[in-house]
């Protein structure tokens, strides 16, 4: 059986067609003038760009950590002025103690959170407010604190896909930031503009939909972005020549593998996109020069929804609840026949499928039908079955690494992990799903975090909102940051380099009409009764919430709540 599959994946690498070369991000980089941001401090520090931008970062380095590293002149809502003065009336005072004050002189009732990340590529920050701290605010009865996501861009990604929304001034921000507009896109309201010729742009998470207890709403979220814009500041950064222009490298091995295979990114399952004549969109593009982020090979790039045990997100079954092991099944959407197993070799097995715009519910901009997935589904090598019976994989069983160099953005208790990147050539963000959130809690993957390319982050699981709320898997997705902000890219391409040098050889595209290779599967490990007892007793470490950011991108995948199913009609505007 052995010898006939790799026979047959012989024959079929002799008659693919030659693979479309993978390429660079196109990015257009700041020309700050550092002249003006120095003329603007003029009456409180008469210096050269030079030394008003050294005595600023002075001043705020204690709130700030980094904050000299900004190859752009660094935007807050903090007051430098007042901290200055106050560090110079109180002389002597311990370093814990001047960490402590700077907090009381965040402007409009901002607080810092962990995250502030400085570099090459610009910066990031996150910032909360407590709506029930703030009179002017205390109509909206949202409870939870709200987040404001901010970015000082060095540089922009040019993307190839679907245009970018135009977004609409505003008129009530024009003369304290000329040219400002506003976006709703992808479940963020934002607002950008340029000063001192670098981009910024300010976020936050919110639907478009009718006020709720639990639900921020968009235009509730505009009363609180235009309290944090007035409130912003120059802070310090420091001035530089002109930026560098490396490129993402997109390497290749040059031997072949001899089973690695992907489909071509674009070619997502037949009729899985949003509707049944929208498919993927190809696009070659290494947006970043990755680690793999799982540990080991092999791994498989598919589909969780839409293969073996998949729900087929909610689109239908022709057997509406199966339960039986190897049950067969398939999806409404294309009769493909599928097996009620999480094992079945179909899921573990080359070639690799793309479903960045497979059918979901989340916006993606990038995506022919303006929704789609976000991101990447990756499976680990095998499933850990309990017993022969078992229809399901066991999660914790094979290791989750940092991608690359970066800063961790993630509160406790949170599902998603963030991983910014800022380099000379890349700035990016990677999000890690399903893994477990008390374990990461025990671990220390919290905001804040420096961790560096290979680190282990966590283990691959099945978490999503609860345990065993999806299936074994990794999702993964990326954004890049562009003129209104960071937008979900496709990672497929970017995953498949990054495979390639973890495997030491390059894989074989399969393109739309190509022969396809027989499934050569792995199978199934079955553990022993020794080993099901040690899982069943482990516990799992519980933390109680502290005030770092709790930041909510996006809800978490997997089954939409009644809430999301109620809201999945609203119209996108901007």
């Amino acid at each position: 059986m052995k010898r006939a599959v790799l026979v047959g994946l012989a024959l079929f690498i002799a008659c693919a067609a030659p693979a479309e070369e993978m390429k660079s991000p196109q990015i257009s980089r700041a020309r700050v003038d550092w002249d003006a941001a120095a003329a603007s401090l003029a009456e409180r520090l008469p210096a050269g760009p030079a030394e008003t931008f050294a005595k600023l970062n002075v001043a705020a380095e204690v709130g700030f950590p980094g904050i000299a590293n900004s190859s752009v002149p660094v935007l807050l809502p903090f007051d430098v002025d007042g901290f200055a003065k106050d560090i110079a009336a109180n002389p002597g005072q311990s370093p814990e103690k001047i960490a402590a004050s700077a907090a009381r002189f965040m402007r409009s009732d901002f607080q810092p959170t962990k995250f502030f990340l400085t570099g090459p590529a610009g910066y990031d920050a996150a910032f909360s407010l407590t709506l029930a701290s703030v009179s002017e605010l205390s109509d909206i009865r949202y409870g939870e604190p709200v987040y404001v996501l901010f970015s000082g861009l060095a540089m922009t990604y040019q993307l190839d896909g679907p245009k970018l929304p135009e977004g609409e001034p505003v008129k009530a921000l024009q003369d304290s930031f000329p040219g400002i507009r506003r976006y709703l896109h992808e479940s963020y309201i934002r607002y950008s503009f340029e000063r001192y010729g670098v981009t910024y742009v300010a976020a936050i998470y919110c639907l478009d939909t009718r006020p709720r207890k639990k639900v921020l709403t968009c235009r509730q979220a505009d009363q609180v972005m235009d309290r944090f814009l007035r409130a912003l500041r120059l802070a310090g950064g420091t001035p530089a020549g002109e930026l560098p222009t490396e490129a993402v490298r997109v390497d290749r091995p040059k031997e072949t593998s001899k089973d690695f295979t992907y489909f071509s990114p674009g070619l997502i399952i037949p009729n899985t996109g949003l509707k049944k004549d929208i498919g993927g969109r190809p696009d070659y593009t290494v947006y970043v020069r990755l680690r793999f982020p799982m540990k080991a090979a092999p791994a498989f790039a598919n589909s969780q929804s839409f293969n073996n045990w998949g729900d087929c997100d909610f689109t239908g079954r022709s057997v509406r609840s199966p339960r039986r092991k190897d049950q067969p099944y398939s999806c409404n959407v294309n009769g493909r026949p599928l097996v009620f197993n999480e094992s079945a070799p179909g899921n573990y097995s080359y070639p690799w499928r793309d479903n960045f715009c497979e059918h979901r519910r989340y916006f993606v901009g990038q995506c022919p039908g303006g929704e789609g997935h976000q991101g990447q589904d990756i499976r680990p090598s095998s499933c850990m079955l309990f017993n022969e019976g078992a229809d399901r994989c066991q999660p914790y069983q094979h290791e989750i690494v940092a991608a690359h160099d970066g800063f961790i953005l993630r509160a406790l208790k949170q599902e998603a992990v963030y991983l910014f990147i800022n380099t000379t050539s890349t700035h990016a963000r990677v999000r890690y799903m399903h893994m477990n959130p008390n374990q990461l809690d025990a671990d220390g993957i919290v905001s804040g975090k420096l961790v560096h390319e290979g680190d282990l982050l966590g283990k691959v699981g099945n978490y999503n909102s609860r345990e065993r709320g999806t299936t074994y898997h990794l999702h993964f997705d990326m954004q890049v940051p562009t003129k209104l902000g960071w937008v979900f890219v496709n990672p497929y391409m970017t995953l498949v380099a990054a495979y390639e040098r973890l495997i030491g050889a390059r894989g074989t595209e399969i393109n739309d009409g190509d022969p396809v290779p027989p499934v050569a599967g792995i199978p199934p490990v079955i553990m022993k009764p020794s080993e099901t007892a040690a899982i069943a007793l482990t516990p799992l470490a519980h933390t109680e919430e502290s005030a770092s950011v709790r930041a909510k991108p996006h809800k978490a995948k997997g089954k939409p709540s009644k809430k999301r199913k109620a809201v999945k009609k609203r119209r996108r505007r901007g």
